[in-house]
């Protein structure tokens, strides 16, 4: 089917998984995707209004002015996220469906859909408001550390300069980050410094045209007020959701790693079939997780068929 494409509209991007499996596990996986996006919106020249992390799918608010350059750019970021990604997770299948999207026109149109992705993170209680929501990015309009305490570099270890010299240099290359980067880039750091750098990424890549989304609502208070006081709606892409409550994703990988001593999450993956089963009453037993979030974060597949 072609798709509906209007040149200069806001498009509402939106991608899920193959199998309905859960992307992202840990900061790294957030990180390498959101970079791998920055990236690309350079390349192909669009403007990105909008863009939302959740941890089993993708949203986004696009402009282009070619129907290429809009599939050209998501094509590009979830082709090379999903390959450095197959490997840290030991998988060689495709990870995405192909992509839906559907142009907003009308000023209304465009306000309520932006409402609707900055609310994502709320509605699957991820956070308390949309701008708490870290992978909405929204915080990251008014401040460089809205996630971390404020990084001054001439009080920093030499790890952390370390760590955001080598930031600086992909960045100036325009390369996305990769998993064997900030894994070398974090692993001598401590739990603050760890945060601290994920918010220097975040800004030092930003993409996102924040000034754009809030002329549709006149000003930044505006548009946060209309985000706390509406859902929003979207009625042309339909979702389903798993569950009520997406914060079980990533207390399953905290408790994943501490129980069976993972140094990476992601190995958990690789586990037998055997294995996982024995995990999955764990984590079923210890977190409020459906048995479909379970077999989808284990990746126990088909997990719509495992009630």
């Amino acid at each position: 089917m072609k798709r509906k494409f209007i040149s200069g509209s806001v498009n509402h991007c939106y991608q899920k998984t193959i199998n309905g499996e859960v992307i992202f596990y840990c900061i790294s996986d957030y990180l390498v995707c959101y970079t791998c996006m920055s990236v690309a919106a350079r390349r192909h020249d669009v403007k990105v209004v909008s863009q939302v992390l959740m941890p089993d799918h993708l949203h986004g608010s696009v402009v282009a002015e070619r129907a290429k350059d809009l599939t050209d750019y998501v094509q590009d970021y979830t082709s090379h996220f999903a390959r450095v990604h197959n490997v840290t997770c030991h998988r060689d299948a495709p990870l995405f469906k192909p992509f839906g999207s559907a142009p907003k026109v009308h000023n209304k149109d465009v306000r309520s859909h932006l409402v609707y992705l900055g609310n994502n993170g709320p509605e699957r209680r991820l956070s308390s408001t949309a701008e708490g929501y870290r992978w909405s990015f929204l915080a990251y309009a008014h401040s460089n550390h809205p996630f971390s305490e404020k990084l001054r570099l001439e009080y920093a270890s030499r790890s952390m300069r370390r760590a955001v010299q080598e930031v600086r240099a992909w960045r100036k290359e325009d390369r996305p980050l990769t998993y064997a980067a900030l894994k070398r880039m974090t692993e001598p750091l401590n739990p603050i410094e760890k945060q601290q750098l994920a918010d220097y990424i975040i800004c030092l890549y930003q993409f996102i045209d924040f000034q754009l989304a809030m002329a549709y609502f006149g000003d930044w208070d505006a548009m946060l007020t209309a985000m706390h006081h509406s859902k929003g709606s979207e009625f042309d892409l339909k979702e389903e959701f798993v569950g009520w409550d997406d914060k079980v994703y990533s207390q399953m990988s905290k408790i994943i790693v501490k129980e069976y001593g993972l140094a990476d999450v992601h190995d958990c993956l690789a586990w037998p079939d055997k294995t996982k089963r024995e995990a999955s009453a764990l984590l079923k037993a210890k977190t409020e997780a459906s048995s479909m979030q379970v077999a989808k974060f284990l990746r126990i597949l088909p997990w719509h068929s495992k009630q």
